[in-house]
Formats: C-alpha cells, sequence, structure tokens
C-alpha cells in the first residue's frame, strides 16, 4: 500500500467483485454472431467470458419457431433453471457472470448471437459462475 513522506497510508481500490468503479466505466464490448446452438438433446453451447460482464444481450435469430434456452450453468440449463427466448425475441441483463450457456428447447439447432460488456475484473474472481446457488443449477 502507497504510503506519504510521514507514514499515512492511502487506500488504492483494485477491480473486484464489489467495487462500484469497475461497473461504472464504460464496458470493453466482446460480441460473438451467426451462433448455431445444439438441440435439447446435445450439449449445451458453452459461451465463456474472458471477464466479469457489467451486461448481457442474448438474441433468438431463428428464422423459424425454434425457442432458445439461455442459462447460467449446465445443470441449469439441462434442468429447470433457464429462460427461453422466441423468435426474434432477445434478453438484456445487468448481470456479472463469466459463463452462460445457450441449448434449443426442442431438436432443431437455433441460430443465436450473444453481445457482452465486460469489466476489467479478471473471471477467477468469480469461479464458478454462480453454479449451485439457488435458482441456478
Amino acid at each position: 500500500m502507497a504510503s506519504d513522506t510521514y507514514g499515512n497510508q492511502w487506500y488504492q481500490p483494485v477491480a473486484g467483485l464489489s467495487n462500484v468503479g469497475s461497473y461504472q466505466v464504460s464496458a470493453i464490448p466482446w460480441v460473438t454472431g451467426s451462433l448455431s446452438v445444439p438441440g435439447v438433446s446435445a450439449e449445451p453451447m458453452h459461451i465463456s467470458f474472458p471477464q466479469v460482464t457489467r451486461f448481457i444481450v442474448v438474441k433468438n435469430d431463428s428464422s423459424s419457431t425454434s425457442k432458445l434456452r439461455v442459462g447460467f450453468s449446465r445443470n441449469g440449463i439441462k434442468g429447470t433453471n433457464y429462460f427461453v427466448l422466441s423468435k426474434g425475441e432477445s434478453f438484456e441483463g445487468s448481470l456479472r457472470v463469466t459463463d452462460v450457456y445457450l441449448l434449443s428447447d426442442n431438436g432443431t439447432p437455433v441460430a443465436a448471437h450473444v453481445i457482452a460488456g465486460l469489466t476489467g475484473i479478471d473471471r477467477t474472481n468469480l469461479p464458478n459462475n454462480w453454479s449451485g446457488s439457488s435458482g441456478i443449477g
């Protein structure tokens, strides 16, 4: 910790989950498009972010009536802890996560894209992506 010539210590904030400034600055853009999300019997598509997110946007780009499951753990999306986007629907949320899981709600692959705003917080600060928390899976 830094100090002045009289030995008084100064507080130096660090990027972290509880550091408000980490969420107030403009986010680092992260985008992926043209995803082909597998059907419900396959393994979910796992999107892993290099840092903790400030926000995420997920859109079902399907031209059919296929629905897209969105979750935050493999067990959650294969179980009951996920939400569904219909054709053309999107979700935007101010969420601090490191991983998103996508899966078609039936056997047909679904087109989708994901946009995220990243913080300066390294993903190791959120090692389990809330997995195992109530309502997440």
